[in-house]
C-alpha cells in the first residue's frame, strides 16, 4: 500500500529525494531534515504532490 513520494527542499525548492509512504497509516505530509546537495547543508524537505 506504499505510495512513491518526492521530498522538496524547503529552501531551495529542489527535488532531491524519494521515498515510499504508507498513505493509509500518515495521512498528514512528510516532514524530514535531509542533506541538500544544492545549499550544501541539512534543511526541511517536505512532501509534495
Amino acid at each position: 500500500m506504499a505510495d512513491k513520494v518526492t521530498l522538496v527542499c524547503t529552501e531551495c525548492l529542489s527535488r532531491n529525494y524519494s521515498t515510499e509512504k504508507n498513505k493509509k497509516k500518515s495521512t498528514e505530509r512528510l516532514e524530514l531534515k535531509k542533506y541538500c546537495p544544492r545549499c550544501k547543508k541539512h534543511t526541511l524537505h517536505r512532501e509534495t504532490k
